[in-house]
C-alpha cells in the first residue's frame, strides 16, 4: 500500500502520461455556461463554476507541462495523430472562454488581458504545429478514420480569440492593429469551419459508419458555428467604437445570421443521433473526456443567441437562451459527476491496490 506522501505524486504522473489531449474542453464547457449564466441574470452559478474553472485550468495546466517533462516522446506523437492532435486547440480556447468568463463574471479586466495574449501566443504554436505535424505525417489514415468533429476545435480556437478581445474592450477601442487582427480571426474561424465541415458532411453521409463514430465530438459541428455567431455579435456591437470595423458591419451582420442559421440547423440532427445511438442501438452511456465537446456547443448555443437577439435587437429570439442553458447545466452537471465518481474510483484502486489513476 502506498503512503500519502507518495500517492498523489504518483497519481498525478499516472494521469499526466496517458492525458487526453482534448481535456480543457472541460475548462471551455464550465466557462460558456458560467458566461451563459450571467448574461441571463441566473444567481450563484456563474461564480461557483468560475471558482471551479480555475482550479481546473491549474489541474489540467499541471498534468500538461507533467507530461511535457516525462513524458515527451508521447505528446509529440499525439501532436501528428489525426484523432487525438485536434485536441490540442482545447488548449487555446479554455484559455480564451477563461479569460472571458473572468471578465464577464468577475469584471478581471487585468486577468483576461493577460489570458487573451496568452491565448493568442498559444495559437500560433498550436494552429502551425498541428497542421505542420499532420501535413508532413508519412504514413496518414482514410478520411474515415482520421477527420471527426474534433478538427473543428480550431476554427472554436480562432475565434475565441476574437470573442475575449471584443469582451475585453466595451467602452474604449483597442489599437487598430489589434481590432484588424480580431476581424482577420473572425475571418480565419470562418474559412477553417467552411474548409473542414464539407469533408465531415461527407463522412456522416457517404461512409458507413457504427454507433461508437457518432461520439460526442461531433457536438463541435454545431460549437463550432455558435462562436463564430458569438464572435460575430460581439464585433457587430463593436462597430459604433472600433473604426476599422465599422465599414464591414453589413457583411458581418450577413456572416453573423448566416452562422447561427447553420448551427441551430445542426441542433435536430444531432440530437436524433444520439436517439438512434443509445436509444434505438442501446449504446451504454459512460464516462469519456470527449463528453465536453458536446456540453461547451449547448452553453455556447445559449451564449451566442443571446448576444445575437441583443446585437440584432431581436427580441423573439431571447426564450432559446434561457431553455438552451437549462440543457447545457443538465449536461454539464452529469459530466461533472460522471468525471467526480472516476476520479474517486481512481483513487480509491491507487490506494487499496496500487492501481493506476488516470482521468
Amino acid at each position: 500500500m502506498r503512503s500519502n506522501a507518495t500517492l498523489i505524486p504518483q497519481l498525478l504522473l499516472d494521469a499526466s502520461e496517458e492525458l487526453f489531449p482534448g481535456y480543457f474542453a472541460l475548462v471551455m464547457a464550465t466557462g460558456v455556461i458560467s458566461v451563459g449564466a450571467k448574461l441571463l441574470a441566473i444567481p450563484i452559478v456563474p461564480w461557483a463554476l468560475l471558482v471551479l474553472n480555475w482550479i481546473a485550468y491549474a489541474v489540467l495546466w499541471l498534468l500538461t507541462l507533467l507530461r511535457l517533462l516525462r513524458f515527451p516522446t508521447k505528446l509529440v506523437a499525439d501532436l501528428s495523430h489525426h484523432q487525438r492532435a485536434p485536441g490540442f486547440f482545447t488548449i487555446v480556447a479554455g484559455t480564451c472562454v477563461l479569460g472571458t468568463q473572468s471578465v464577464v463574471v468577475a469584471d478581471a479586466v487585468a486577468v483576461g488581458t493577460v489570458l487573451w495574449w496568452l491565448g493568442l501566443g498559444l495559437w500560433v504554436l498550436v494552429m502551425y504545429a498541428f497542421f505542420t505535424a499532420v501535413t508532413i505525417r508519412e504514413h496518414k489514415p482514410s478520411l474515415a478514420r482520421g477527420l471527426n468533429g474534433a478538427w473543428l476545435i480550431a476554427a472554436v480556437a480562432t475565434q475565441s480569440i476574437a470573442v475575449l478581445r471584443a469582451t475585453l474592450d466595451v467602452e474604449t477601442a483597442p489599437a487598430e492593429a489589434v481590432q484588424f487582427l480580431c476581424l482577420a480571426m473572425f475571418m480565419v474561424g470562418s474559412m477553417l469551419y467552411l474548409a473542414i465541415i464539407p469533408m465531415i458532411f461527407y463522412r456522416l453521409t457517404f461512409v458507413r459508419l457504427t454507433t461508437r463514430d457518432f461520439s460526442p465530438p461531433y457536438w463541435i459541428n454545431m460549437g463550432a458555428v455558435a462562436i463564430t455567431t458569438l464572435a460575430g455579435a460581439l464585433l457587430l456591437m463593436r462597430t459604433g467604437t472600433w473604426g476599422v470595423l465599422s465599414d464591414f458591419r453589413p457583411f458581418i451582420k450577413g456572416l453573423t445570421v448566416f452562422f447561427w442559421s447553420v448551427s441551430t440547423w445542426w441542433i435536430p440532427l444531432l440530437f436524433a443521433l444520439m436517439v438512434w445511438r443509445y436509444l434505438v442501438r442501446r449504446d451504454a452511456i459512460s464516462y469519456e473526456p470527449q463528453l465536453w465537446g458536446m456540453v461547451f456547443p449547448l452553453g455556447m448555443y445559449a451564449a451566442s443567441t443571446c448576444q445575437l437577439a441583443r446585437g440584432l435587437k431581436l427580441s423573439f429570439l431571447q426564450p432559446i437562451p434561457h431553455v438552451f442553458i437549462v440543457v447545457a447545466l443538465i449536461a454539464w452537471s452529469g459530466a461533472f459527476a460522471a468525471l467526480t465518481i472516476r476520479i474517486a474510483r481512481s483513487v480509491l484502486l491507487a490506494w487499496e491496490a496500487g492501481g493506476r489513476g488516470v482521468l
